[in-house]
């Protein structure tokens, strides 16, 4: 719908060439001030590109992000981590010469993923490489092991529930785009537990893999059994696939020591950069 909207708006820009973009005049210029407006910002533009490009900035952006990473590494909501990660920017903020700045204190998750590993046991011994899914819940202390049911989409788990019940529900589902395709990560363990499945684990939202497995944050819902999910690599998840179009019976073991603690205490970094011509205005 929002495509569809854009392309109508676009034919209309040429009926309404110089004039006003809003029918009560309290925004009084035209596409011609605004063109003129623009384009005077062209020397402005030209020397922050040169500076980020060729001058004294040149890779500033992608070394300092690798010494932010390297030097304080995963960042976990609720980690010592994240804290690590506030205090080294709040000083870099200040160092920079921004305005007003600031720690906001708020509350925020506090879950830590602990020791964890899925292992296949059949067809053959294998370690699957995995992560647990933000705010899952553990296994119980003994791991579970169960079968494993290989979906593409929520809609075929559905048609299969009986299938799924009792196993370990694996989504290989096709990577559209992320913004379609993390519902999955998102509502996999629910879709999962809906039809009587132990454990859930999802394919990566990725475009492709190198045998890493990419996590993110899941939801559960309040009246649908909590179980434990995770994420595993594009290959493993499309090996699974194959074994399980073959007919082969495959049995992993899942162990997952997660744990969901109070809301920690944290801060919203905050910084300005105050104009020249209307400081007063954030």
């Amino acid at each position: 719908m929002k495509y569809i909207f854009l392309v109508f708006f676009m034919n209309l820009l040429p009926q309404y060439a110089g004039k006003c973009l809003r029918r009560d005049d309290s925004y009084p210029k035209t596409f011609e001030d605004i063109k003129n407006e623009i384009a005077g910002y062209t020397d402005i533009a030209k020397a922050i590109i040169d500076l980020v490009v060729h001058g004294k900035a040149q890779n500033r952006s992608y070394e300092r992000l690798a010494a932010f990473a390297d030097t304080i590494g995963p960042r976990l909501s609720g980690s010592k981590n994240l804290d690590a990660a506030i205090k080294y920017m709040f000083s870099a903020l200040q160092e920079d010469g921004l305005e007003n700045v600031h720690l906001e204190p708020v509350k925020i998750p506090h879950w830590e993923r602990g020791e964890e590993f899925a292992m296949m046991l059949e067809p053959r011994n294998h370690s699957i490489a995995m992560l647990g899914l933000g705010s899952s819940v553990a296994t119980p202390p003994e791991g579970i092991t169960a079968e494993v049911i290989v979906v593409t989409s929520f809609d075929e788990l559905h048609k299969r529930a009986q299938e799924a019940k009792g196993k370990i529900v694996v989504y290989n589902e096709p990577f559209v785009n992320y913004g379609e395709t993390v519902r999955y990560r998102s509502q996999g363990a629910v879709e999962a537990a809906k039809v009587g499945a132990v454990a859930s684990l999802i394919r990566s939202i990725a475009s492709f893999s190198i045998h890493s497995p990419h996590t993110g944050w899941q939801d559960y819902e309040p009246d649908v059994p909590r179980i434990p999910t995770a994420c595993i690599s594009v290959e493993d998840a499309e090996m699974m696939s194959r074994m399980s179009s073959r007919g082969t019976k495959i049995v992993v073991h899942l162990k997952m020591g997660a744990k969901t603690y109070p809301d920690a205490p944290s801060f919203n970094t905050v910084a300005e950069i105050v104009g020249s011509k209307y400081p007063e205005q954030v």
